[in-house]
């Protein structure tokens, strides 16, 4: 009693907005996850509806205000260095050492500063404790002999307006031990724009051409000279070596400045004829890492505005011929032409064939980027933070003709200087555009305030969900027969410690197998069926033996009406940690997490006891068992990665030891997938497992 007024009359405190809608959404918590999953798959599904055009941010860049300079003077001197090198490939034996010779003495013929750069082979070795290393594609080196190593030509200009301080790359590679015309023809394109470069007052930032050698691939010339260039590597009197003894210059290696950018150049020959010459941009680099948007968008406009060239990214051809995304398409012109007569500045509509296309190219923008793993030797630059894109140029006929080839050099050569004149402009770093992108097309992005609405919407129903289980699990949970002594109270708020103990064991387990493989890749002569095999079964062991010392889930004592909420209490907590590794992996690769959510969100909301479901046998607990089933099949990685192969090319070729292949390119390159996968997504499926077959 307060001022002779009972308590029974005194008004009862309102709670508090945020927690009047904390308690609507837990109340109502089906129907929200319901809508927001609906919400989260359209949205990504109308990314391509939402996507801008591409622009120039940074007016320092100035694409195409002064005319090349690049004649066809010089396209002929680079046809001249293509007829050299074609002809020495006439030699295998000698064609090595010889054609860093001929490159070594054109680069010192153009004044530059000229070396050799020699590395190693490197072999693919799971080192777990690399994940967390600064650069990748760290394996173990092969030194056996002379014969594995592999031989760049590096050559330097010093910028005559410049400091040293800055400097430009552009990389044109090509296979030592057996080089075709298309790589003849990529460093005929490098050297004639070196050479034109050596002679131009303007610059003021060096230039720096790498011709690597990528008889080891591509991607390990590149990185092992920016490993060397960035943290330098002392080989003693080896180091003295001289290979091209006669070209006149020193294997001592010389440094420019600071990365601005790079460039890594190829000219690839298709089979059959096109409209126009074609420029293809490669840009994802490890772990989803994008350079900035103004390179690409300064290469794109420079190439459609001055050069003329069919400009074109990746995509999914596979989904080109979906009848369903085609279907979704017309719906979505037919919408946007009803809303135009309404109001003719809503503008968000675009043709069906244009949003197929759309769809398939950020189809293909969110794979490369989830999938981790570089696609081009430019990927090393970006483990530098420095922003690199592959140039893939292919022309619209065969180059057997001499003028077509010179047309063809002429235009390449263009394209190039004028990509190097603008970055030369710049007085900083790239950084006033976006880093963080998904492309539908070379002219249209998605910037990251659009993309992550969709993973969002996703995300979401997962705490409120953990939320709601836990609370129903709480007020239906009754004091097991041995505890009666004890406070009810406490018992009820400490029940989660069982189910958050049950978790924490999946994930010690899930770290241990995701270890296995630096075990297992030592065991010599084993093909991938093998490999997966021995990881599986000694998973399931270790598994074993840690419910033999730690606790199995369902060795908890419990009465006949406490173990109906058990598995809701462990639902709740698996959901909890879910959501919380699906968010850290958002902050490490979006795409990752995206697809991932796609997949996990719906078996975590959806997963429900076998034993439970089918006791009433209707229509609804039947479809309830079949749609648990379906994503119990989906979720487990080896199985989803079967299915996805499957329908991509063809069920003939599937293989058990596909998932080891897959696996072992991803921890090849440090890509954080790996982790997700073993880490996050598949205890989440195991914990799936344990509450499907849970014992209610």
């Amino acid at each position: 009693m307060e001022n002779g007024i009972p308590d029974s009359q005194n008004p009862k405190p309102k709670p508090r907005p945020i927690v009047r809608i904390g308690i609507f959404l837990i109340s109502h918590n089906v129907f929200f996850s319901v809508v927001c999953c609906i919400g989260g798959i359209l949205a990504l599904f109308l990314l391509p509806l939402m996507a801008k055009n591409t622009y120039i941010s940074e007016n320092a860049l100035m694409p195409g205000s002064a005319n090349p300079m690049f004649s066809r003077y010089d396209a002929m001197e680079a046809n001249k260095l293509v007829k050299s090198v074609m002809a020495m490939s006439l030699k295998p034996e000698e064609t090595r050492i010889q054609i860093a010779r001929l490159l070594a003495q054109r680069m010192e013929e153009s004044g530059a500063e000229v070396y050799h750069h020699k590395f190693h082979e490197k072999i693919s070795q799971f080192r777990p404790l690399h994940f967390f290393s600064d650069t990748p594609y760290t394996g173990s080196l092969l030194q056996n002999t002379s014969a594995t190593r592999g031989l760049n030509t590096v050559g330097i200009i010093r910028a005559p307006r410049g400091d040293g301080k800055e400097a430009i790359v552009f990389v044109t590679p090509y296979n030592s031990t057996k080089i075709e015309l298309n790589e003849a023809l990529s460093l005929g394109l490098g050297y004639s724009v070196f050479s034109l470069l050596s002679r131009v007052t303007w610059l003021a930032k060096d230039i720096v051409w790498l011709a690597a050698d990528s008889q080891y691939g591509e991607y390990a010339s590149v990185a092992a000279w920016l490993r060397d260039y960035h943290t330098p590597v002392f080989d003693g009197p080896e180091s003295k070596e001289n290979p091209t003894s006669g070209a006149g210059n020193t294997d001592v290696f010389r440094r420019a400045g600071t990365m601005a950018a790079a460039l890594v150049i190829k000219v690839v020959e298709k089979h059959g004829e096109t409209e126009k010459d074609t420029l293809s941009i490669y840009a994802e680099a490890s772990n989803g890492q994008m350079p900035n948007l103004d390179l690409i968008n300064t290469v794109h406009y420079l190439a459609v505005h001055t050069q003329g060239l069919r400009v074109k990214v990746e995509k999914v051809y596979t989904l080109l011929n979906l009848a369903w995304l085609q279907v979704m398409g017309q719906i979505l012109e037919s919408v946007s032409k009803v809303a135009r007569s309404l109001n003719p500045q809503w503008k968000f509509g675009m043709p069906a064939a244009e949003y197929v296309d759309g769809t398939a190219t950020l189809a293909s923008s969110l794979y490369y980027q989830a999938l981790g793993v570089p696609t081009g030797s430019h990927g090393a630059f970006r483990d530098y933070q420095v922003d690199a894109v592959t140039l893939e140029i292919s022309p619209k006929s065969f180059l057997n003709n001499e003028g077509r080839r010179t047309e063809f050099l002429l235009r390449g050569g263009r394209l190039m200087e004028s990509v190097v004149r603008s970055v030369n402009n710049l007085l900083e770093k790239f950084h006033q555009s976006f880093f963080l992108y998904l492309m539908t097309s070379p002219s249209k992005f998605v910037s990251v305030g659009v993309y992550m609405i969709a993973f969002l919407l996703l995300l979401v129903p997962l705490p409120i969900a953990a939320a709601a289980l836990y609370s129903s699990s709480t007020k239906d949970n009754q004091v097991p027969a041995f505890a009666s002594t004890a406070k009810p109270g406490v018992l009820k708020s400490w029940r989660w410690l069982h189910a958050a103990k049950v978790v924490f064991i999946i994930h010690l387990w899930s770290t241990i197998v995701s270890l296995l493989p630096s075990l297992i890749d030592h065991i010599p002569e084993m093909t991938p069926t093998n490999n997966i095999l021995i990881w599986a079964s000694s998973s399931i062991f270790i598994l074993l033996i840690l419910y033999s010392m730690l606790g199995s889930p369902y060795s908890y004592p419990t009465t006949s009406g406490s173990r109906n909420s058990e598995w809701a209490t462990l639902k709740s907590v698996m959901i909890a940690v879910a959501s919380i590794g699906l968010g850290l992996m958002s902050i490490i690769n979006y795409a990752t997490a995206q697809i991932g959510a796609i997949l996990m969100v719906p078996m975590c909301l959806i997963v429900h006891p076998l034993r439970l479901t089918g006791r009433s046998g209707n229509l609804k607990d039947f479809l309830l068992i079949a749609c648990n089933l379906v994503l119990a099949v989906i979720g487990f990685p080896p199985a989803g990665l079967l299915v996805i192969k499957g329908w991509s090319e063809g069920v003939g070729g599937l293989n058990v030891g596909d998932f080891w292949i897959w696996a072992e390119s991803l921890w090849a390159w440090n890509s954080a997938t790996y982790l997700y996968v073993i880490l996050i997504h598949f205890p989440c499926w195991v914990l799936c497992m344990h509450i499907l077959l849970h014992p209610c």
